[in-house]
């Protein structure tokens, strides 16, 4: 497994520098061209002992590791081929052909897309691809091949997701991401257009349907009003309404806000969700009525242009931390807002109850539709992009006053 051609050179190698807990190190495929080195992931880790052992080994499940380790070399090299052969070779190039995704099993390019997520500090959804893959393990195992994936097989995992009790809105999530994977896989060539199961007349993907979380205002106003004596209650209490009142803001993007953020009177914001998967940057505006101010006021840092409104964030968190202490936050609210909603007999409430509620209530108070699509930040509405682009700070004055009245 070497190949040198062209000044091009690809094999793989064991990663002793990066060793995990386990003590094993991971394999990986690489790269060099002109001094410099590229590194593609297989999804396999090994000790030192076992790699040195590789080339000749007899022992069935190393020789399985090495037929793994062979197909995502294969597959590198095959690109690189290419490449090379068109006259268009550079490493750039090779990465945007292979996106990570060397090899021929569905858990080897999870892996793979995974690592290109924490690569990119895009933890939320590195978080969510793990977990998908923690389910697709659990109903096929650790070593699914791309053409064991057909319709019917689809159709078994859909119903395995449905016998563990999850939502068929989380099951579509499942799938969609499953989907996300074959597609990449696809493009490659890694399998056929006869072997890619969904679509029409092959595995079609079934949304569930909503659940109704919203609160009406007369819910939202006893909310505003609870009080049980705990400090603890306050502030996940406010922090709640201040979810509702900036548009439906998620925690992610609630965490994340500075004071800079805070143009003439209104918060401005871009949805982290969006910002790295819409073409034109979509800024949300917030008008700051006097009962969010009041809960800056209360629970949020001193003023200062570069300092984070709330006291959950320091600037010095990696991607990582910030995704814990973001989920730790929502996990507090979540709990004390279910209290306080058996408390007052409305039911389980939840941050994304806010979201939900602060859509419905401007829809029953006549508010335009495409106005609330803009306010959300949804990104798949594009018939009227043009039109939303038109609302001025007049209409999100009025309608700002609309989820006070409680």
């Amino acid at each position: 497994m070497n190949y040198s051609k062209d000044g091009i050179t690809v094999s793989p190698m064991l990663d002793t520098a990066h060793p995990k807990k386990s003590g094993k190190c991971p394999v990986k495929i690489r790269v060099t061209y002109k001094r410099t080195r590229c590194y593609y992931p297989t999804g396999k880790d090994m000790t030192p002992e076992e790699w040195e052992a590789l080339p000749t080994t007899k022992a069935r499940t190393l020789a399985a590791v090495r037929k793994d380790i062979e197909s995502s070399y294969q597959i590198v090299r095959s690109a690189v081929e290419e490449l090379a052969t068109s006259g268009a070779f550079s490493l750039d190039a090779l990465n945007n052909r292979l996106k990570g995704a060397a090899s021929d099993t569905v858990n080897t390019a999870f892996r793979a897309k995974m690592d290109q997520l924490e690569r990119a500090g895009r933890v939320g959804s590195m978080v969510v691809y793990r977990g998908v893959l923690l389910g697709l393990e659990r109903f096929a195992g650790s070593h699914i091949r791309f053409d064991a994936v057909t319709p019917s097989w689809l159709g078994r995992y859909s119903a395995f997701l449905l016998s563990e009790g999850k939502a068929q809105t989380t099951v579509a999530i499942h799938l969609r991401h499953l989907r996300a994977i074959l597609n990449e896989a696809r493009r490659q060539g890694i399998i056929r257009e006869a072997q890619y199961p969904f679509g029409k007349d092959r595995y079609e993907i079934q949304e569930g349907e909503g659940r109704k979380m919203a609160l009406t205002l007369e819910q939202i106003g006893r909310l505003a009003r609870y009080e049980d004596g705990s400090d603890a209650t306050a502030k996940y209490r406010d922090y709640w309404l201040f979810l509702y009142l900036c548009n439906g803001i998620n925690v992610a993007d609630f965490v994340r806000l500075k004071f800079r953020d805070i143009v003439n009177g209104e918060i401005c914001f871009v949805r982290q969700k969006t910002e790295r998967t819409t073409r034109t940057r979509k800024e949300i505006r917030v008008i700051v009525i006097d009962r969010m101010q009041a809960i800056i006021d209360r629970w949020g840092n001193p003023p200062a242009p570069d300092r984070f409104i709330f006291p959950v964030l320091d600037g010095s968190e990696d991607a990582m931390r910030r995704k814990l202490k973001t989920q730790f936050l929502t996990r507090a609210i979540n709990k004390r807002m279910k209290e306080v909603g058996e408390q007052l007999g409305i039911g389980p409430i939840s941050t994304y109850t806010a979201r939900h509620s602060f859509a419905t209530v401007l829809k029953r108070a006549g508010a335009n539709i495409a106005y609330i699509s803009e306010s959300l930040g949804h990104s798949d509405l594009k018939t009227t992009e043009n039109y939303l682009a038109s609302f001025e700070r007049e209409e999100r004055e009025k309608n700002a006053e609309l989820l006070t009245k409680f």
